[in-house]
């Protein structure tokens, strides 16, 4: 049974339970999983009366939300190849991957993105469908929800990643890379959930775009599990979402756990000198006994920290987290030690969208912080030349669309190249150091990788904003900061 069978198993075996939720500014409005359902049903009757057949691409540009979920699963079930697209993303670089793919429709959340594309593509443009004419088309009779006729090896999304070159290119995964790929989440999520009911559903908060690989990994875990997906309508407005949302866990990018550190770090800051003493003596106190060094005196301070400061933090971050997913860039080992300070465990993924978006996830039972976790089971990874990353196993892309020779580049026999360094240690443990084309080559022969000096740069000057570290065929590094980084300024 492949993963789109399996959604529908799901969604038919509890209807009347609510299974997506959007956040708006009236309150979160919901569907379930019979609407769900219902609402695919019609997009299908509309995919198959618009004469799209299995293997034609179809562009997917809207917003997050439960609609976007339905298109999507309707365009898999009937075999058609869905292109996803950043809503964000500028109209003119829209309309050259539309083309690259050769897409035979598009499909657009509301008029003004379907304006977007016909201005940029005025002439010979596919046809151009909004969400509002497509669910207004009555559901068949004659469908149901099955899946069935699609192979392992049948191809159902592009997904456009422009790499390290810049060039866009589209990454074409199949039936059996997400099949396999859901199964090794669903695996980690059941550990993360130990203990909790059974038959009360997973609380999730979402608000990256479902059209890049990780995120639309997990809207698809959780429409194979029993959880109630709440969606973000508002980037603006997370903070007050994710209490309206109450979640147990949720996918991050390392930029917002850094903000949200470095924000409680700087309220603290303006806080009287007492609470400063308490939360800077608390950190250090629980820093020592993570090391496995004795707090000594300082388990007083680290007291007063957890009362007075550390759990009302959290209570305000969401009082009900598991955990926080984190993924897509490196994230601070700074960062994930305050979180887990705080008592919110920060679980790392690591993949690339060629991977279908993973190839490392962290154990929520046994976790080391700075790295990615061990390679999920059903996949091998081991270090190439120069400490490359390779990976090989089912999670590995069909190739890249009408690019062979790109394709043909990034393997190595049955390994693909991730182009990332990394390292592992006695548990099996990944850690990504850096890229392996952004290594500076010291006159020395000396190979370094710029973005851990980087990373600890800014972490010690918090009015730094970027820092590049140069010094290819030199004997020495330089670093370039911008920012505030006057004397006085460093942590």
């Amino acid at each position: 049974m492949n993963f789109i069978e399996k959604i529908f198993q799901r969604l038919s075996r509890d209807p009347d339970s609510r299974v997506l939720q959007e956040v708006r500014e009236t309150g979160l409005v919901g569907v379930t999983a019979a609407e769900l359902l219902s609402q695919t049903r019609s997009a299908r009757s509309f995919i198959r009366k618009s004469g799209l057949k299995k293997g034609d691409r179809c562009g997917l540009l809207a917003h997050n939300g439960f609609r976007w979920a339905a298109m999507d699963l309707a365009l898999m079930a009937e075999g058609i190849i869905v292109v996803p697209l950043y809503s964000r993303q500028a109209p003119g670089e829209l309309v050259n991957m539309l083309k690259d793919c050769g897409a035979s429709m598009i499909i657009c959340g509301d008029d003004s993105l379907r304006a977007g594309i016909r201005e940029n593509w005025p002439e010979n443009t596919p046809a151009l469908k909004t969400f509002d004419e497509i669910f207004a088309t009555p559901a068949s009779s004659e469908i149901g929800d099955e899946a069935g006729s699609l192979k392992d090896s049948d191809v159902i999304t592009i997904i456009y990643t422009s790499g390290t070159s810049g060039e866009p290119k589209g990454v074409m995964l199949n039936i059996g890379n997400v099949t396999f790929m859901l199964a090794s989440t669903g695996m980690r999520l059941d550990q993360l959930m130990a203990g909790s009911t059974a038959t009360i559903p997973d609380r999730v908060f979402h608000y990256l775009p479902f059209c890049f690989a990780g995120s639309w990994i997990l809207l698809l875990s959780c429409l194979s599990r029993n959880s109630l997906l709440s969606i973000s309508t508002d980037l603006n407005k997370l903070a007050d979402e994710l209490k309206t949302a109450a979640p147990q866990y949720c996918l991050n990018v390392p930029a917002l756990l850094e903000r949200i550190r470095t924000g409680v770090e700087g309220q603290i800051a303006q806080k009287p000198g007492l609470i400063q003493a308490i939360y800077r003596n608390g950190k250090a106190a629980w820093l020592r006994r993570f090391e496995g060094k004795p707090a000594g005196m300082g388990s007083i301070w680290l007291a007063l920290a957890n009362t007075l400061i550390f759990a009302s933090v959290k209570k305000k971050i969401g009082p009900n987290l598991k955990a926080l997913i984190c993924g897509s860039a490196p994230l601070a080992k700074e960062t994930q030690l305050f979180f887990q300070m705080l008592g919110i465990s920060v679980l790392q993924v690591y993949g690339l969208t060629e991977t279908t978006a993973i190839c490392t996830m962290d154990d929520p039972r046994d976790y080391t912080p700075g790295r990615v976790g061990p390679a999920i089971p059903g996949i091998e990874m081991k270090l190439g030349e120069g400490d490359e990353v390779l990976v090989r196993g089912p999670n590995i892309f069909a190739g890249y669309w009408n690019k062979p020779e790109a394709t043909a580049g990034t393997m190595t026999g049955e390994w693909f190249r991730t182009g990332d360094q990394g390292e592992i240690d006695e548990k099996g443990n990944w850690a990504i150091i850096g890229r392996i084309k952004n290594l500076i080559i010291l006159n020395s022969g000396h190979n370094i990788a710029p973005e851990p000096i980087e990373e600890k740069v800014l972490f010690n000057l918090p009015g730094a904003q970027q820092c590049v570290v140069m010094g290819n065929g030199r004997s020495f590094l330089t670093a370039l900061i911008t920012g505030d980084v006057t004397p006085g300024t460093g942590g």
